[in-house]
Parts: structure tokens; sequence; C-alpha cells
């Protein structure tokens, strides 16, 4: 009779959360190798069998932190209402996300390698490559109010999205120095005071 392969004495899906938390807390190059098993309470063997390098670790936390941390910020895009209300909400639903009591504060994928080093060059460039996909899918979002007559055709999307995003991206990194849930929500409305002359001419749909 044949052998079956012993089975993992862990839910995978449990400790990558764990591994999620230590690495939106510490960045990919701050968390250690033992900070990861202590966190997700197995061995070294167990993480590489189950997850292949600490890199492949890092990559399905952020996509894990995407799928949850951030379907609450970018569902603000999905919910009825104009593209004004839809930023306004996508600032707050950030303020309050990157100050969450018990969280790691600000974003994992703002600060999970803002800088690039020899040991993170392809973390660095993964994470890079999902905020200028935020800022694509953003501008797409401002390029269909055009289509739909709700901007004027002569507003610059990708400057409005480049604009926004910093702003969210700023605060995560205020969020991170200590800024409290307040603060940050006073940043947001700031921002949505500029709404109306990033998008000048736009007339009563967009500043409504």
């Amino acid at each position: 009779m044949s052998q079956k392969g012993r089975p993992r004495s862990f839910d995978r899906d449990a400790v990558l959360r764990q591994a999620m938390r230590v690495f939106w807390k510490k960045g990919y190059d701050g968390a250690s190798l033992s900070d990861l098993t202590t966190a997700m309470g197995i061995n070294s063997p167990s993480l590489y069998a189950a997850f292949g390098s600490k890199e492949a670790l890092f990559r399905e936390a952020v996509d894990l932190y995407g799928a949850t941390e951030g379907f609450e910020i970018w569902g603000a895009f999905e919910r009825p209402g104009s593209t004004r209300e839809a930023i306004a909400d996508f600032l707050r639903a950030s303020a309050r996300a990157f100050s969450e009591p018990g969280d790691p504060k600000g974003c994992l994928i703002v600060l999970g390698a803002l800088n690039v080093s020899e040991t993170n060059v392809e973390v660095f460039r993964d994470l890079s490559e999902r905020r200028m996909s935020s800022a694509r899918d953003l501008a797409g979002r401002l390029k269909q109010a055009v289509a739909a007559g709700e901007l004027p055709e002569t507003v610059d999307c990708d400057a409005i999205a480049a604009f926004y995003l910093a702003v969210q991206q700023g605060m995560s990194v205020q969020a991170r120095d200590g800024a409290t849930r307040e603060a940050l929500l006073a940043v947001a409305e700031g921002a949505m005071a500029a709404w109306g002359a990033l998008t000048a001419g736009s007339g009563r749909s967009a500043g409504a």
C-alpha cells in the first residue's frame, strides 16, 4: 500500500494572514525569518514547503492584503454615486483603514519596500507596479466619467489620478508616523476641496 504524504498541520490561509501582518508592520526587509515563523507558528522548513521563499510569501501576503484590507478602499468606485463622491469615499476609507485600532498603521503596498536594496529588487518592482496599476485604474475611472459626460473632455485624468493617489499614499506615511484618524480624515476633506480646481469647467455634476 502506498504511503500518503503527511498532511500539513496548519491552516495555510491563517498563517498567511499572520505573515501579512508582520510584513505590514515591519516591511519586507524588516521582517526576519524568525519574525515570520514565530507569528505564523510554523518552522522554517514548513514555511518554505508551503510558500517557496520569503519573496513568494510576501507576494501572497500582498495579494491577501489587496483582497481584504484594500477591498473597502477600492470598493468606493464600485458603489453608486458621482465620481467626486467615489474619490471622497476612497480617501475616507483609506483614512479609516490606515488608522484602524489593533492593525499596523498605513498601507502595506505603500510602505512594504519604499527603498530598493540588493535583497528586495523584485519586491520593490512588484510594489511599484501595483502602485502604478492603481494610478492607471483611477485614471480609467475618471476617463469613464469623461465619456459619460460627468466631467469635461478638457480635464487631465492622469494628473487628477496622480494627485489623489499622492494624497492617499501620503496619508499612509502620516498614519505610520502616528497621525490620528481625525487628522487623516481632515487631509481627505482638504484634498476634496481641490476637486473644483482640478475639474474646472465640469459644471454642476463635478462639484456636487
